[in-house]
């Protein structure tokens, strides 16, 4: 299944200038959907992870879909204040801003073999922070996965050292 027949281009938004991959027609397709969550197993399975950790909030959509899949354990990175319990913190760079993100301290075990899963990578801030964040809890990073890359905006370049896979790629805007 061509997964590009499922994501929607909205021009100027959040903000004039950028152009937003819609992911919600796939997810809102059950085979799209199925296709997404296989392609991300296939391309990360012998990674043999213990755990995903999935960026607020579409990092959610798929990582959970993808631990399953993979037979591991989902972390939730939520934005600053989100979370319950005692917490680490990363801020980064947007394409088109700041923000930051947390983890709980109790959620990746030292040594454990982390996944780091996005829908999309942009400049590589959100994913290069949540990698960050695995690392300072003593995991391990053993690779990055997305549904799409936004390959003109160099994001790869951030997660120099971390095996990178996307199912999709768009290399010009």
């Amino acid at each position: 299944m061509d997964l590009n027949n499922f994501v929607r281009d909205i021009p100027d938004f959040p903000k004039p200038g950028i152009v937003f991959k819609d992911i919600t027609p796939v997810l809102a397709s059950a085979e799209a959907l199925d296709a997404a969550v296989a392609q991300l197993a296939a391309a990360t399975r012998d990674l043999k992870v213990d755990v995903v950790i999935g960026a607020e909030a579409r990092g959610f959509l798929l990582g959970a879909a993808l631990a399953r899949e993979l037979g591991a354990g989902f972390v939730l990175a939520r934005k600053p204040g989100k979370l319950p319990h005692e917490t680490v913190r990363a801020e980064y760079l947007l394409e088109y801003g700041t923000d930051a993100l947390e983890l709980h301290t109790d959620a990746v075990a030292q040594g454990a073999r982390v996944l780091v899963h996005d829908d999309l990578l942009a400049t590589g801030g959100t994913a290069r922070a949540l990698c960050e964040l695995v690392e300072q809890l003593e995991g391990v990073v053993v690779g990055c996965a997305f549904l799409i890359e936004l390959g003109f905006l160099g994001g790869r370049s951030k997660l120099a050292g971390y095996d990178v896979s996307s199912v999709l790629r768009y290399d010009a805007e």
